[in-house]
């Protein structure tokens, strides 16, 4: 059986996306980010499930910062969940002067707090389901949590489908150490952090790798390396999988380049097959090697 920490506590999205995963076994809930990651390192967990970006808020920090501190991490999966929310409250009537939430749930559901609850303080909470432990504790008033929540805490559903951007979604990832990766389908993402220098043009160097390769980018963020000021780790993701010829060409130039963490090749969520430019199909660098190799054992250029 599979044991998969999840960013908890129960009730959380993390939960509704760890159970999505075919492998899903049994699901351990963990105060926080690093401590679901923390516990695959320490062989406590198989894999860990936590959010990495949201269409509305971006990034997710703590995952980013955590894949680049401690030993490799490889995503191996990922889930995209449509957020959408509930607000809970322990229903006896009182006033509500108090809604809780993670930051990133206040954040997408401002808009409707301000037309529901508009007397309502809103206090931000470490997850959404702490929130819902909150309320239930008599701590806030409200909680907005995801639609899981109500099954694991006694509270009453006050609203919801809830969401200020009614197409809102959140990307979370299946992760495991190192091992032999998921085989390619033709709709895969490939994830990479790169360490590069701080000089003129590291950036669109590294990029123009990919480029070239008329590979798609999907996803660019920077973090601080926290270590000197200016300095910054590159979250790279881009279409295709590390089994292609154009893809393993792409991540050994960055290789070249600067440091580079690989964080894992696996099918996309939403089954979008990637795209090449004229004349950079996997079928075409594969001729071109072997052109190469013709023409270094004396075969007529």
């Amino acid at each position: 059986m599979t044991r998969i920490a999840y960013f908890g506590p129960r009730g959380t999205f993390s939960e509704q996306a760890a159970r999505t995963f075919g492998d899903a076994g049994e699901l351990v809930p963990a105060d926080t980010i690093p401590k679901a990651l923390a516990a695959v390192r320490a062989g406590d967990a198989d894999a860990a499930c936590v959010p990495v970006e949201n269409s509305v808020e971006g990034p997710v920090t703590a995952t980013l910062d955590g894949l680049v501190e401690g030993e490799p991490l490889v995503a191996v999966a990922e889930a995209l969940l449509p957020v959408h929310f509930s607000v809970l409250t322990r229903g006896d009537g009182a006033p509500i002067r108090t809604v809780a939430s993670h930051p990133h749930a206040l954040a997408q559901v401002r808009h409707w707090l301000e037309a529901n609850l508009p007397d309502a303080q809103p206090v931000a909470s470490s997850s959404t389901a702490s929130a819902a432990v909150g309320v239930r504790g008599g701590e806030y008033d409200a909680a907005v949590t995801a639609p899981v929540a109500v099954e694991h805490y006694p509270l009453t559903v006050l609203a919801t489908g809830v969401a200020d951007v009614a197409d809102a979604r959140t990307r979370f990832l299946l992760l495991r150490p190192p091992g032999p990766l998921p085989e390619p389908t033709g709709a895969d993402r490939t994830s990479v952090v790169a360490a590069a220098a701080n000089r003129t043009g590291t950036l669109a160097a590294l990029l123009t790798e990919l480029a070239t390769r008329g590979i798609n980018l999907t996803r660019l963020d920077a973090r601080p390396t926290k270590n000197n000021f200016g300095e910054y780790h590159f979250f790279i993701d881009f279409e295709g999988h590390l089994a292609e010829p154009r893809i393993g060409d792409a991540v050994a130039a960055l290789r070249r380049r600067c440091s580079v963490r690989f964080l894992g090749s696996h099918p996309r969520a939403d089954g979008m097959p990637g795209s090449s430019e004229p004349g950079a199909e996997n079928a075409d660098f594969v001729a071109a090697s072997e052109w190469v190799e013709a023409v270094r054992k004396g075969g007529v250029a």
